[in-house]
């Protein structure tokens, strides 16, 4: 994560990982990630979409998908994602992370 302007020590400052804790009888907004689904929402900041660029944005839901990292993955804008893991959301954010990372690690030795 070098192209990151500052640096960065905690994982909130790249990745958002929350658990879905939208519940159909409570809240009367439709919701895209039934936590039946996707226990986990994953948000990219800001700062972690510039450091990757545009074009492995655009790809980064198909390399996760392929890595098979989620149980279930659903891309429902650029930047928000629902995943079904039983990992912890530590977890979860390191998986994306190191995904990014190999990709622009790999991008930059050809």
């Amino acid at each position: 994560m070098a192209a990151m302007e500052e640096d960065l020590d905690e994982l909130r400052y790249l990745i958002v990982v929350d658990e879905n804790l939208y519940d159909p009888e409570i809240d009367d907004e439709f919701d895209v990630f039934d936590p039946n689904d996707y226990n986990f929402l994953i948000y990219l900041t800001e700062d972690l979409q510039k450091a990757m660029g545009k074009e492995l944005l655009e790809k980064l839901p198909d390399l996760l998908e392929k890595r098979n990292l989620f149980e279930n993955f659903l891309a429902s804008e650029e930047d928000l994602y629902g995943a079904r893991s039983e990992l912890d959301e530590t977890g979860v954010a390191r998986a994306v992370l190191k995904t990014i990372e190999e990709e622009m690690g790999s991008s930059k030795a050809s």
